[in-house]
C-alpha cells in the first residue's frame, strides 16, 4: 500500500507549507514568502500561491474520504494574482464548494497578515482508489 511521505521530502517542505487547521470543511496553511517562493524580481511567485492552493484542497479532500482505500490528486487549478508580496507569511484557507464521491471542488483564498486578498483560486480534486506498490 502506498504510504504518504514526510512532509519535510515534498515540496510542502521545500517551500514551507505548513498546514494550521485540517478537517474536511475548512483547511488553513501557511507559507513564508522569502528566496525560495521569490520570482526572479523579489515578489511572491505565482506558481508558489498555486502550489499553497492545491495543497490546502487536496489535504481537505483527504480529510472527506476513506484514506485507507482512496487519494486525493489535484485535477485542475485556476487562480487570479491581485496583490504582490515581498515578505512576510501568506496564509490559505481553503472551504469546499461541492463535495462528491469521485471530485471535490475547494474554494482557496490566499491572505496577507492584515488579511488583504493576495491570490483565490478554484481547484477540483480527483478522488482516486490508492494504487498498490
Amino acid at each position: 500500500m502506498v504510504k504518504m511521505k514526510p512532509v519535510e521530502e515534498t515540496i510542502m517542505g521545500v517551500l514551507g507549507i505548513e498546514l494550521t487547521e485540517q478537517s474536511g470543511e475548512r483547511i488553513v496553511a501557511t507559507m513564508p514568502v522569502h528566496a525560495a517562493t521569490h520570482q526572479p524580481f523579489g515578489l511572491l511567485h505565482g506558481g508558489a500561491s498555486v502550489v499553497l492552493a492545491e495543497t490546502v484542497a487536496s489535504f481537505g479532500t483527504w480529510h472527506a474520504i476513506d484514506q485507507d482505500r482512496e487519494i486525493a490528486v489535484g485535477l485542475e487549478i485556476n487562480a487570479n494574482h491581485i496583490r504582490g508580496k515581498q515578505d512576510g507569511v501568506v496564509t490559505a484557507i481553503g472551504t469546499p464548494l461541492h463535495k462528491g464521491r469521485t471530485t471535490m471542488i475547494w474554494d482557496i483564498k490566499i491572505v496577507d497578515e492584515k488579511e488583504r486578498l493576495i491570490c483565490v483560486s478554484r481547484c477540483t480534486v480527483a478522488i482516486v482508489k490508492k494504487p498498490s506498490e
